[in-house]
């Protein structure tokens, strides 16, 4: 069996198509643009090229964007009033504070004092507690993208077996319970969980978040599953250095029925999914219509 490969880069420019023009609608029918705030404190060299990546999806698809780059030595009092403000800017519907933060900052303080309905990144304690509820919330950006592949690949998920190995707070957790809010039958396993092997080959659906490359092997993988890698890792081989994921793509790929592949799977519909979740909160915010297929 040679797997179908879910095309994540393909799929997110569809996504930003559909925001762009959901976002022109909202300007020519009600005078409003949607707007991402993103801010940045210190020099980290990954979140900068985040930041600038995440700036230009902004404008392409018509949205206003608003960066606010901090120095490293910022202090909590000031970030805090900071986030207030963007709170109570109404051009503002979405903020993101990138992380990883300087080890001085309180990111949970940080991430809690946004304002819940602009919380895009889907991690206010307030967005986690109406995920797990099965209520209307912000749902975080990378497992949120999962779903919308899954649903394009399969339609409807209800009664499929599915497995996501890993229980971060940012991918597996919500991962399962957005499967769950899809009819599936879920397990949360994880790098401790005994039987690993067999656990993982009874999935219709496997979804591997755990963080360790190449982990997940094609002896791991039910013929004709359908595998999600939301890994990302740099490895050393042969003398350079290689993307890979959490999933060995060329053993898992002749057993699934379709997979992800790593990178130009998961990864770009984490930015696509930021810009539908800001177009959403500016939608909630106006009470307007939610766009359609961009939500869980």
């Amino acid at each position: 069996m040679t797997a179908t490969v879910i095309d994540g880069k393909a799929f997110a420019a569809k996504v930003r198509g559909q925001v762009a023009a959901h976002v022109l609608r909202l300007k020519e029918e009600n005078g409003i643009q949607p707007g991402l705030a993103v801010v940045l404190v210190g020099e980290d060299p990954a979140s900068q090229v985040y930041v600038r990546n995440k700036h230009a999806s902004t404008i392409e698809v018509g949205m206003a964007s608003f960066e606010h780059r901090l120095d490293t030595g910022t202090g909590e009092a000031e970030l805090l009033a900071l986030i207030d403000q963007l709170n109570a800017d109404p051009k503002v519907h979405g903020i993101l504070v990138q992380l990883p933060l300087p080890a001085h900052l309180n990111s949970e303080l940080v991430i809690n004092r946004i304002d819940p309905a602009k919380d895009v990144d889907g991690f206010h304690i307030s967005n986690v507690g109406l995920l797990g509820t099965g209520q209307k919330s912000m749902v975080p950006c990378t497992p949120l993208g999962c779903l919308m592949m899954l649903r394009d690949h399969h339609g409807s998920l209800a009664g499929l077996d599915a497995v996501v190995v890993g229980r971060s707070n940012i991918v597996g957790k919500p991962m399962a319970q957005l499967l769950l809010g899809d009819s599936c039958t879920v397990t949360i396993a994880h790098s401790r969980t005994k039987n690993l092997t067999e656990v993982c080959k009874r999935a219709d659906i496997l979804v591997a978040a755990v963080g360790r490359p190449e982990m997940i092997t094609g002896e791991m993988v039910k013929p004709g599953a359908t595998v999600i890698d939301v890994g990302i890792n740099r490895i050393e081989r042969d003398g350079k250095t290689k993307l890979v994921g959490d999933v060995h793509y060329a053993s898992a790929a002749a057993v699934a029925g379709a997979i992800t592949p790593v990178p130009g799977g998961v990864g770009p519909m984490t930015i696509a999914c930021l810009l539908a979740n800001t177009l959403t909160a500016c939608c909630r915010a106006n009470g307007l219509a939610e766009p359609k297929g961009l939500t869980a």
